[in-house]
């Protein structure tokens, strides 16, 4: 059952060095303040699985947390090139990093097939389009092998679940049982907690009662470790119905991940000197 804790209990009991950490939320609710608490809490040696990796995951890179990256797509979107990720891919900047990239129909095959308990999921989607050789060859990359369908001979795909240690989601709003509502665009936030071993979930605000929604999703206590109060949270992405996009934020950080000095005061003045809770 979930537990009511601060972000950095959370965090400190959930995210420990060397787990493979799945930060979710497509284009909002994007778990920002529980990304630099984790910076703050100086976790190593992470790997990071995130479908579209993008400013959170730059400043964890940046930070020296991760050891290798699990994604589909990567960038600052609407504006460029995550420049901190390509320094640690290019130069080993602060620590190198090993990638493993997927397709976005494959990184939802995997935690669809991590949330059923199921041990792969099979996809048309990567058969010639060359994805297949990136992780090492086609066959040879261990989370992507052919298949011979049973009942028509075709050759498939079939990639290996994903199942995190932690998965970590920003949501709306949580009831004082851990039951938690998030609604808007919805990437694989569900899928996510549901395939992890322990899962983090911060949120705008803790109600006393869960108000119907259209659309929304409910995560019950049962699936959930530790919900954190952290209002702003999914800034400098936004929580619908909560705030708004900071698209500044997203322009001006192009110019501080280029330069690893502007990046190390960034740390310092943003993250390091910050405490928890407040952005």
């Amino acid at each position: 059952m979930a537990e009511i804790v601060s972000l950095a209990e959370a965090v400190g009991r959930a995210i420990h060095d060397g787990d493979a950490v799945a930060m979710e939320g497509f284009t909002h609710l994007i778990p920002f303040a529980a990304g630099h608490e984790v910076i703050r809490q100086r976790r190593r040696d992470l790997t990071l699985i995130r479908m579209t990796p993008d400013l959170v995951y730059d400043q964890l890179i940046g930070a020296g947390c991760a050891r290798k990256l699990i994604f589909s797509w990567g960038g600052n979107p609407g504006v460029g090139s995550l420049h901190r990720f390509r320094d640690a891919v290019e130069h080993s900047w602060p620590v190198p990093l090993e990638i493993e990239e997927h397709s976005h129909a494959g990184m939802a095959n995997r935690y669809v097939a991590g949330a059923s308990g199921l041990p792969f999921a099979v996809l048309r989607g990567y058969n010639g389009t060359g994805l297949e050789t990136l992780n090492g060859g086609y066959g040879s990359a261990p989370t992507i092998k052919p298949i011979t369908c049973p009942f028509t001979g075709e050759t498939l795909t079939a990639v290996s679940a994903i199942r995190p240690d932690v998965a970590v989601i920003h949501a709306q709003r949580a009831d004082r049982s851990g039951n938690v509502q998030l609604w808007g665009i919805t990437g694989v936030q569900k899928e996510a907690v549901l395939a992890s071993e322990r899962s983090v979930v911060t949120v705008e605000e803790i109600v006393d009662e869960l108000d119907p929604r259209p659309g929304a999703v409910v995560l019950p206590a049962w699936t959930v470790s530790f919900v954190a109060p952290a209002p702003g949270g999914a800034h400098p992405s936004y929580a619908m119905g909560y705030s708004a996009r900071d698209n500044d934020y997203y322009v001006a950080w192009d110019a501080i991940a280029r330069d690893r000095d502007a990046f190390t005061r960034w740390l310092d003045e943003q993250v390091y000197s910050v405490p928890a809770g407040q952005l």
